[in-house]
């Protein structure tokens, strides 16, 4: 599909085998101090530094985070949201997105193929919170033909 004018996405053609390295051992481990990081990679510490930040500019580093436990922060329920749009056009998918993102307790917004067009990752304080955000926020939309909420039993995150 070709991009909207103003879709950019970073070109990630020119990444060796250090970067790519450098990103493996930070997706497993965002915390690990640069001279560990240049350690495991085989590089300088000045030049693992210099790469680091280049990915970071270059989009190929997004961000760092704390892995939080849900229940820590008051939302033990988790769900998929899977969402029919009721029209097709770019116009109404873009806001689509554009509105869930900044919905309460949503954690990810998947644009996927198949019958359904978006998937969203939502956290909740209870089941009543979260059939509540599927009534306030996706029943009444009327870019939204359909849900169907799947709860998850339990997550676990793979090294990718």
């Amino acid at each position: 599909m070709p991009l909207a004018p103003n879709d950019v996405r970073p070109s990630f053609a020119a990444l060796d085998d250090i970067d790519r390295a450098i990103l493996t051992e930070l997706a497993a481990d965002g915390r690990l101090p640069n001279n560990a990081l240049a350690e495991r990679v085989g590089v300088a510490p000045s030049t693992c530094l210099a790469r680091t930040r280049a990915l970071r500019e270059c989009g190929a580093i997004r961000g760092f985070h704390a892995e939080v436990d849900p229940a820590a922060v008051g939302l033990p329920l988790q769900a998929l949201v899977s969402v029919r749009l009721a029209a097709h056009e770019r116009a109404a998918v873009d806001a689509f997105r554009a509105r869930s993102v900044r919905l309460p307790g949503v954690v990810s917004v998947f644009h996927v193929a198949g019958a359904e067009d978006y998937v969203l990752h939502v956290r909740a304080a209870s089941g009543d919170a979260l059939r509540d955000f599927v009534l306030d926020h996706l029943a009444v939309d009327p870019a939204v033909q359909h849900t169907q909420t799947s709860l998850i039993f339990e997550q676990a995150r793979g090294m990718g």
